[in-house]
């Protein structure tokens, strides 16, 4: 890893944490409504993907706020949609749950368990009879890999040697199921080693993220089909702002607090000098400038209008409804 590779990381993790935290701040506040999952401790899976997957079509679970700002979303778009404000990412409509741009090729926020890997195959097959060489990333928690779209997912991709790359990011709960209650083992890359090449990494690491995606999505690129990647990681916080995580224990909490991905990365690019206090100084304020501003845009930022209700919404029975 090279100085400017690493600032980038600890820019766009930083930036995602801290985004997070005014987020927790404002829904604690009233501002942001309806269901709010934060990924913080998670930034290095979140960044480190979408740094390595730079071309292709990206297709997410709901914890996909970093994830977003990572694949170039603009923070401030991204806190006017948490907000229900008309200049969100998706016009207000879609909430935290639903980071939907398709300039990016961006397609996140899927709030079906699994419920948005059979499309990110359909797509794979799509790119692939189109003769394009860029692929799909999917990226998922554990507790979808218990389901049946999963399964049918891997045969399918693997059976037509589609181009995607499963991504699972493994943080041991399923909302508060601990994953030994419901799989019968920890490391999930048992169920798919038969299908396709499958390897488990240290999530907590952003540059181990970073490699093993870039060397997955090689693979996927040269036609070779899908590829599987586990990332173990863990949440800081509860699955949802509603859920207090007491399922859990303080020393399991400390244990992986111990592993921080940002303070981490910074320790060691100061202990090899490829960055130096001062940037963290810089980066931390000009950070910090950058979260103020999208508050305050989405705060002064007008609701949706009543007559757009219904735009860009499937609905047969909308003409007879009254808003």
């Amino acid at each position: 890893m090279n100085s400017a590779r690493v600032k980038k990381f600890y820019y766009l993790m930083r930036l995602g944490r801290e985004f997070e935290l005014a987020a927790k701040r404002e829904y604690m506040n009233g501002n942001i409504a309806g269901f709010l999952h934060l990924d913080i401790g998670q930034e290095a899976v979140s960044v480190g993907t979408m740094q390595a997957f730079d071309k292709g079509d990206v297709f997410t679970h709901y914890r996909e706020h970093v994830l977003a700002i990572a694949r170039g979303m603009d923070p401030k778009l991204v806190m006017a949609e948490l907000f229900g404000k008309k200049t969100g990412i998706s016009r207000g409509k879609g909430g935290s749950m639903h980071l939907f741009e398709p300039k990016l090729d961006f397609y996140g926020g899927d709030a079906i368990v699994a419920g948005h890997l059979p499309i990110a195959v359909g797509c794979a097959y799509a790119r692939k009879i189109q003769g394009e060489n860029a692929g799909v990333f999917a990226i998922f928690g554990d507790g979808a890999s218990n389901a049946g779209a999963f399964f049918e997912s891997i045969n399918i991709a693997s059976a037509w040697k589609l181009p995607v790359i499963f991504f699972l990011e493994n943080n041991f709960y399923a909302i508060g199921t601990h994953i030994s209650w419901v799989s019968p083992f920890i490391e999930q890359f048992h169920k798919v080693k038969n299908y396709m090449p499958a390897k488990v990494i240290d999530g907590m690491n952003v540059c181990e993220v970073y490699d093993a995606v870039t060397e997955a999505k090689e693979y996927i690129e040269n036609g070779l089909g899908p590829y599987f990647i586990e990332a173990k990681t863990y949440r800081y916080e509860g699955h949802s702002m509603s859920d207090a995580g007491k399922y859990r224990s303080e020393e399991e909490l400390e244990i992986y607090k111990s592993k921080d991905p940002i303070e981490n990365l910074k320790k060691e690019a100061l202990k090899k000098g490829l960055a130096d206090e001062r940037y963290f100084r810089e980066t931390d304020a000009k950070i910090e400038h950058i979260i103020n501003e999208a508050v305050e845009f989405a705060k002064n930022s007008p609701e949706p209008d009543v007559e757009e209700l219904y735009d860009g919404v499937f609905c047969k029975e909308c003409e007879n409804v009254i808003p």
